[in-house]
This record gives C-alpha cells, sequence and structure tokens, in this order.
C-alpha cells in the first residue's frame, strides 16, 4: 500500500473513531477546554440593578446597599469613597459617649485587580491605612511605619471591603428596616442619580436576628463590656430612621447616602436602658480619576514573625544568658552523643 493511501486510511479510521466517540468524553473535553469563568465579582459587576426598582424589590434593594466595594470598581472604575460616621451612647447611669469616624478610599483602574488605598481615622486618635500598588500591600497603623505585607492572605481585600461598607453596617444594626421611597431623580457631579427617602420600616417577625449558640465564658463570668454589648445586640430595637440614598442611573452604585437613626434597649431586657444615635454622610466622587497611586517611599520589609517578648527584651538590654532558664537557675548540660551513634 503506498504512503498516500496508509495516510488516507489513516485519516478515515480517526473520523471514524471520532464519530463513534462516547457523548460522555465530549461532554468532559468540552468542560476542559472550555472558556475560564470570570470572578464572581465581575460576573456581579455585569448583572443588571434598575435602580428605579429599588423602593418595591427588597432584593434588589439589599444587593445595592451591600454592593462590595470590588463590584462598586467594576462598575464605575476609578473613584473616590468618603464616609464620616458619629456614635453617640446614652444611658441614664453614665455620661453620653461619643465617636466619630472618618473613612476614606481611592480606587485606581483595573477593576477587582486594580490598585487601592483606604484610611480609617476616628475622634480617639487611633486608624490604620492599607495601600495595594502593583500587586504589592503595604498598612500600617495610624502613626507607626508602614511595613510590606507579602503575604497578605486577603487582608487588603478584607479591609477594602470594610471600609466602604458603611451603608450595609448601618442597615445590619437596623434590622434591614430601611424603607426607601422615590423622589425621582436628580443630578450629582454631572451623573444622573435616583432619590429615595430614608425612613424606618414597620417591624416585621423577620426583622429578629437568628439566635446565636452560647459562646464561650470565663470561669468568673463575662466582664461588664462584653455583658453590655451582647444586650444590646441581642435586644437592640431601632425607634426612629431619616435621611437619603442617591443611585446611579447608568450602574446602580450608591452615590451618596445621609442617613440617622436611633436604636434603643430597653429597660426591662438589660440592667439599664440605653440608646444608641448613629449618623452617615457618605459621598462617591471623582469618577474615572485616576489617583495615579504609587507605593510608600519608606516602608519596613515583611516580618517572618512578630515580634515577641524575647525581642522586647533585646531592645532593653535585658538579654538571656546562654545555659541559663527562664526563671535564671543554670540548666543542666545536655549529655554528649555517645561513640557509636
Amino acid at each position: 500500500m503506498s504512503r498516500l493511501k496508509k495516510s488516507a486510511f489513516t485519516f478515515a479510521v480517526a473520523l471514524a473513531a471520532a464519530g463513534c466517540s462516547d457523548p460522555v468524553d465530549k461532554a468532559a473535553k468540552a468542560r476542559i477546554f472550555s472558556p475560564e469563568d470570570p470572578p464572581k465579582v465581575v460576573a456581579s459587576a455585569q448583572q443588571k440593578l434598575p435602580p428605579e426598582d429599588v423602593a418595591d424589590n427588597p432584593q434588589v434593594a439589599r444587593r445595592i446597599l451591600g454592593m462590595d466595594a470590588a463590584e462598586v470598581t467594576e462598575r464605575l472604575g476609578p473613584h473616590r469613597y468618603q464616609a464620616t460616621l458619629g456614635y453617640e451612647w446614652t444611658s441614664e447611669a453614665s455620661i453620653p459617649v461619643k465617636l466619630t469616624e472618618t473613612r476614606t478610599f481611592r480606587a485606581g483602574p483595573g477593576g477587582v485587580s486594580g490598585d487601592f488605598h483606604g484610611v480609617l481615622e476616628n475622634s480617639r486618635d487611633q486608624g490604620l491605612e492599607v495601600m495595594r500598588v502593583g500587586g504589592q500591600v503595604f498598612a500600617r497603623n495610624r502613626y507607626g511605619p508602614y511595613r510590606q505585607r507579602l503575604r497578605d492572605r486577603g487582608m487588603a481585600e478584607r479591609t477594602r471591603a470594610e471600609l466602604t461598607g458603611a451603608i450595609r453596617d448601618f442597615d445590619g444594626l437596623f434590622q434591614g428596616r430601611l424603607k426607601l421611597t422615590p423622589e425621582g431623580t436628580v443630578t450629582h457631579e454631572g451623573r444622573t442619580a435616583w432619590r429615595y427617602i430614608v425612613t424606618l420600616a414597620p417591624a416585621t417577625e423577620g426583622d429578629a436576628s437568628r439566635p446565636l449558640p452560647p459562646s464561650p465564658q470565663a470561669k468568673k463570668g463575662a466582664d461588664e463590656t462584653t455583658v453590655r454589648r451582647a444586650n444590646f445586640f441581642a435586644h437592640r430595637l431601632p425607634r426612629s430612621l431619616d435621611g437619603e440614598v442617591l443611585v446611579d442611573a447608568a450602574t446602580s452604585v450608591v452615590l451618596k447616602a445621609r442617613l440617622d437613626g436611633r436604636i434603643g434597649v430597653p429597660g426591662e431586657k438589660t440592667s439599664e436602658a440605653a440608646e444608641l444615635r448613629m449618623t452617615l454622610e457618605a459621598v462617591l466622587s471623582e469618577v474615572g480619576k485616576d489617583p495615579k497611586l504609587q507605593p510608600p517611599e519608606e516602608f519596613l520589609p515583611d516580618a517572618d514573625k512578630p515580634q515577641g517578648i524575647a525581642d522586647a527584651l533585646d531592645t532593653f538590654g535585658l538579654k538571656r544568658k546562654k545555659g541559663t532558664d527562664a526563671a535564671g537557675s543554670d540548666a543542666p548540660p545536655e549529655p554528649e552523643d555517645e561513640e557509636g551513634t
């Protein structure tokens, strides 16, 4: 048989084998060689969320109010977000306690994988700062030096979500009872937005939080602060709420929010009656403007392990002597190796 005939015969056999192949094998090959699915947040950003349906569709409202920062970046691109939260805790037995918190977030181009810079500060001189530039992560507390985080393990992404989740947290504390009433459209920084008036929705049976399993208790019982916090979350009752929310008509992203509400804890449920007033002023601006983020000029290298007690002792010149244990007594000498072992 000539070489040409052999080639034709081989090709015919291959076609016959392909025609008689197992359908299961075909399906498996189709799955293996199919294009990779996009990240979940990218797929979520492609979902159409009609902003005009926020008032009538609770599912759309929860999606928009709780939209993650990564999805916001995918929908809008570069932007600047700033929020100021106020907390005032009052009770009959103690003086009022106030705290103001400021959150600032800048997102660069690149979508969910792009650069960003987040800062959290409060009126008690506390805070933190996280930056991701070119895939590198740097973090510090308010007055400390930057440290590179080579083993980030998602810390930067979690901080991004927490910094920009003020509306979601507000809605959660008020047990999802934000009622949105449409008031037409307005213009915010050149973008058309749907305006919604926020009030407190009536309580329903589904508002109660799902009971949590009992938490581990100390031998002497929980301290007073822990008991107060647990009672607040278990027995909190939203009393009032008002404000407004602007939702972008093109991307369904919240562009601006102003909320003012009060949550009470009745005296018959706890040792003392108390009330928490929360305020929120959040605005999203500079849409489409690249912040051109740069890594810090000076930063500490990533540490293999956190500095421990031994490093602190070394800093103060209290180095441990060789051959002594932690109590300062002489340690017994180690036995010598026997010959032949």
